[in-house]
């Protein structure tokens, strides 16, 4: 691809993200192009505030910006569009170079791109299905689900490869403090943890229910990992998801550890860089794992087929579906028969093959 000569003076930039975790995380193997392709190069990432945090800890990031949009769902609504003319003004007074915009192909850039256009931001980069005339100086033509559908790491990395923006390292972008890493090496001391050769962390929860992987399934492959093959698991999780985690906790019948509501993301992150597998619905701390070489046991949901984990040891497991790629929060047949029928057995099994149990144990 040859660079984009507009895009090669272009030494201020602004990436627009705003949806959350896995999906700004998803973002950075093209952020890291953008960097490499400039020396001098300054990052901005206006992202939502779930996304915020995580691209705190993203080293190709400069700086980050919150802005919740109305344009997206996880947005609560508000009464008048005066935060919209205050961020446009705020993105104005920093004179961005260019813009890029961000999305998933089942969303538009337009409102993002519209806001870049009042900020007098002169070049504006994005896919699009329909013709953006005048908002965007420089259109890709959105060929997904028309023509196919690519992995989100790999349609970024596709977006900015069009103004010649490469980079040779794919992989997502994810560091974890040392503070972070201090306070997670005491807790897994205090556990007994610290010189156990294997232990599972389990995260059950996941903000769409037509993502959640039955409760008792994860007992079930608790109950085989504790009691069967003597590996001590730990569950993670919000605070709202407490009860499940304890509901989990009490069908398994033999102890396991739980540090809901005890991490905040820095740790999370900590935790699951030195944790040898994560087990989890397709959610964020899946890409978190992924982003720092953790394998992943990914209990995937068949609402969509492009944010598998990237870039590291996985195994992906559904039970196919007809209604298969639906988008849905909630399950429109009511079954969720594409994770219901996933086997505790079969979780497990995964699980032993990217831990190589079969050598170990």
């Amino acid at each position: 691809m040859i660079a984009d000569e507009t895009w090669n003076l272009a030494t201020n930039v602004l990436c627009v993200r705003l949806d959350t975790i896995g999906d700004v995380l998803m973002t950075t193997p093209a952020i890291r192009a953008l960097k490499a392709s400039h020396p001098s190069r300054r990052i901005t990432l206006l992202t939502s505030t779930a996304g915020a945090a995580t691209a705190k800890l993203v080293p190709e990031v400069d700086e980050v910006m919150v802005y919740d949009a109305p344009w997206l769902k996880a947005t609560a609504p508000r009464i008048d569009s005066t935060p919209e003319y205050e961020m446009a003004e705020q993105l104005r007074q920093l004179q961005f170079d260019a813009a890029v915009i961000f999305t998933v192909y089942s969303q538009s850039p337009l409102p993002s791109a519209f806001l870049c256009y009042l900020a007098d931001i002169p070049l504006r980069l994005a896919h699009c299905h329909e013709n953006p005339y005048q908002l965007l100086t420089h259109w890709v033509k959105d060929p997904e689900p028309e023509s196919f559908v690519r992995h989100e790491v790999r349609r970024q990395l596709d977006l900015v490869a069009t103004v010649g923006c490469q980079t040779h390292n794919e992989g997502m972008s994810l560091q974890a403090p040392e503070p972070a890493r201090r306070r997670v090496k005491d807790i897994l001391q205090k556990l007994g943890l610290e010189h156990e050769h294997l232990w599972v962390v389990i995260h059950p929860g996941a903000t769409a229910p037509s993502r959640r992987y039955p409760p008792e399934g994860f007992a079930a492959v608790t109950r085989r990992l504790v009691m069967d093959m003597g590996i001590p698991v730990i569950f993670t999780g919000t605070e709202p998801e407490r009860e499940l985690v304890e509901s989990i906790q009490a069908a398994v019948g033999v102890a396991t550890h739980s540090l809901v509501g005890g991490l905040n993301l820095s740790e999370l992150v900590a935790l699951l860089v030195i944790a040898p597998i994560l087990i989890a619905n397709n959610t964020g701390p899946i890409h978190i794992a992924a982003a720092v070489g953790t394998p992943v046991v990914d209990l995937y949901a068949l609402t969509n087929p492009q944010h598998t984990p990237w870039g590291v040891a996985h195994r992906v497991l559904f039970h196919d579906v007809p209604c298969k790629y639906c988008y849905k929060s909630i399950c429109p047949q009511g079954h969720q028969d594409c994770l219901r029928l996933v086997t505790p057995e079969a979780v497990v099994e995964a699980a032993r093959e990217l831990l190589h149990l079969q050598e170990r144990i």
